[in-house]
């Protein structure tokens, strides 16, 4: 892929990290100089901890981030941008978990996030259904992706490799390379 080299790119699992045939984990291997956010306990919800791992990852960086997150990861990573805008170029949030299910509902507002943001969901979602989804991307203002009956867009979905995601992320970073200049 022809990257941006004034972007990079952070993946942000979610609950128990992104397994070996994860998409993160396979872009991950196919694109080492990406950042990948480490954590300590994969299991305890704890949106702060995540936070301190975004920012202990963002350190490594020398442009604002694009932070790719997935479930958990997405909603972390849509408050670190939200706190961080001028270290944040964008946040692509896939199958973004309801923030009721985790008790976010003080930390993650339905207000426009500080950065642009896309949305990839799915209808069959058992995470966020797809009505809210759509909610939640009106009220953050984010580009809505709707990939259809596709689970929570991981391994156990059939989602390995999923090169599709990769291009349209690929597609987002250009654009928000060109809304930059």
């Amino acid at each position: 892929m022809n990257e941006n080299p004034n972007i990079t790119r952070m993946l942000v699992p979610g609950l128990r990290d992104s397994e070996a045939g994860h998409w993160q984990s396979r872009w991950h291997e196919q694109n080492p100089q990406w950042l990948r956010v480490k954590q300590r306990n994969w299991a305890q919800v704890d949106l702060e901890g995540w936070i301190t791992a975004i920012d202990r990852e963002q350190k490594l960086a020398k442009n604002p981030l694009l932070l790719i997150g997935h479930s958990f990861g997405a909603l972390a990573s849509l408050v670190w941008a939200n706190r961080n805008p001028p270290l944040c170029a964008g946040v692509m949030l896939v199958a973004p978990a309801e923030p009721m299910r985790f008790g976010l509902d003080d930390d993650i507002l339905p207000e426009p996030l500080a950065v642009p943001g896309l949305l990839v969901a799915s209808h069959t979602d058992p995470l966020l259904p797809f009505t809210r989804a759509q909610f939640w991307a009106q009220a953050w203002g984010c580009e809505l992706v709707d990939i259809g009956e596709a689970g929570h867009i991981n391994v156990e979905s059939g989602f390995g490799e999923w090169p599709w995601g990769q291009a349209k992320l690929e597609e987002f970073a250009a654009r928000l390379a060109a809304n930059s200049r």
